[in-house]
């Protein structure tokens, strides 16, 4: 496994290698630039203002020399600067950062929590009226845009119905937390909670359907295998035989999705950030799309396919120890 590994992570350095050129050569074809932002506010900068701040911030180079320059501080563990704010990008990310983890991870887990019990629940009661509801449901998180959901939620629990208590809204519109009051003890850990509620809804809808199908996809083909039977045969005991011998094959489909998704963990989602103004990664993906800030925009766009290429290598990894009969090579 170890000599896998190391082939794995030397073809990940001309893939990544090839990712920052194409996104770099994307970004300068792209109209625009990183001073077009003060050209449309009335910034009071004069044309020649502007021409010489995108000499400073070398705009004016080739393509290859800008390219070439940033390529380098990167190899020596600097994302440059933040045009926008003035800022070292690593900055600007690790303030952001924490946001993301503490929402997507919590999104992630009550995910899993639901779908998976959902999905073997599902499989193992096959045509049955809980089944039949499940798919239904499942069907319809994945039909539904996530964007147009979480706006549903925002106009049903935010503007819509009020707290019958103190006449504010049922739930809050979004942020970490709110704004303006100091709370301690059960009040602060009560506010981060409906704070939560909203973006976690919409983020675990869509992966509760996708999840949950998926896993009584592979059940369905799991508990009707010779071995299951067997297991049944010899007396052990029934949650034991799907747990134990059908759900930890069956898990491998589930995996390789999940692996999928761990760089979400990361950037986040631009969706329920934006929609629910939480100071996350993917806000400020959005951000600095808008923005034109080339440097914040390649340091995530490098560090999420970095680790993209980690998440496929550990599904890699979690499918041997999932099924030893499985060879990497």
């Amino acid at each position: 496994m170890g000599a896998y590994i190391i082939r794995r992570t030397l073809w990940a350095i001309p893939l990544l290698l090839f990712v920052s050129i194409a996104v770099y050569g994307l970004l300068e074809l792209s109209p625009g630039g990183p001073t077009s932002m003060y050209a449309r506010r009335s910034t009071g900068l004069s044309a020649a203002d502007l021409a010489q701040m995108e000499e400073a911030l070398g705009l004016n180079d080739p393509f290859y020399v800008q390219y070439g320059r940033w390529l380098w501080h990167v190899v020596q563990g600097d994302f440059g600067m933040a045009t926008t704010s003035a800022r070292p990008v690593s900055d600007e990310i690790m303030d952001r950062l924490p946001n993301t983890i503490y929402l997507m991870a919590i999104a992630w887990a009550v995910s899993l929590m639901i779908a998976v019990p959902i999905g073997i629940l599902s499989a193992i009661r096959q045509y049955s009226k809980f089944d039949h509801l499940v798919t239904a449901l499942t069907f319809v998180g994945q039909s539904i845009p996530s964007y147009f959901l979480g706006l549903i939620l925002l106009l049903v629990f935010y503007m819509r119905l009020d707290n019958p208590f103190s006449g504010s809204p049922l739930l809050p519109s979004g942020g970490v937390k709110t704004i303006g009051v100091d709370l301690s003890g059960w009040d602060m850990i009560w506010d981060r909670i409906k704070h939560l509620i909203l973006p976690v809804a919409m983020l675990s809808a869509t992966w509760i359907a996708w999840y949950s199908r998926f896993l009584r996809a592979s059940m369905l083909e799991t508990i009707h295998l010779d071995y299951v039977r067997t297991a049944r045969a010899k007396g052990v005991r029934e949650r034991v035989v799907i747990l134990r011998h059908a759900f930890r094959n069956a898990a491998i489909p589930l995996v390789t999705i999940m692996a999928l998704d761990l760089p979400l963990l990361f950037a986040g989602a631009l969706y329920a950030e934006v929609i629910f103004s939480w100071p996350g990664m993917g806000r400020l993906f959005y951000q600095a799309a808008e923005r034109r800030d080339y440097g914040l925009l390649m340091a995530i766009v490098m560090i999420t396919s970095f680790l993209i290429i980690v998440g496929n290598l550990l599904a890699d990894i979690a499918y041997r120890l999932l099924d030893p009969r499985i060879k990497l090579r």
